[in-house]
């Protein structure tokens, strides 16, 4: 006989499968319709991309399952990625952004928000479920 606590495990183990299943079709569904007409404003693909992983994180804390770290920050680096080159064409602006500098700013501090946030839990300052889960 199953436990209430296996039971759980089990249906957030199926939710987050479903949610990877969505996640991935999305993407491909996306990914196509960005390639084929030409008139789209340059950056709109990448930050397609990145809306659709961070609403499939934002469903996942909605649900109470952990937040996959990968694709949260993959995620934040589209979407900062798409809008830098989207404002670029939208508002004819006279040079080009610096997005790979800005890019790696980016990373770096989602990377040092990252490791503050496993310090605080390791020293028991915040609690289980306040970060995202490594994958």
């Amino acid at each position: 006989m199953i436990s209430s606590k296996e039971a759980v495990v089990n249906d957030t183990k199926r939710v987050n499968k479903v949610l990877e299943t969505v996640a991935w079709g999305g993407l491909f569904v996306w990914w196509g319709i960005s390639l084929i007409p030409r008139f789209l404003p340059n950056g709109l693909d990448a930050l397609g991309t990145g809306v659709i992983l961070l609403g499939v994180n934002l469903f996942r804390a909605g649900k109470r399952i952990p937040l996959n770290g990968f694709s949260l920050s993959a995620g934040i680096l589209c979407s900062v990625w798409g809008g830098l080159d989207l404002s670029t064409s939208v508002f004819g602006l006279p040079h080009r952004l610096p997005v790979f500098a800005i890019l790696m700013i980016v990373l770096g501090v989602i990377v040092l928000v990252g490791g503050v946030l496993r310090s605080l839990k390791a020293a028991g300052r915040i609690g289980e479920g306040t970060e995202p889960a490594a994958t």
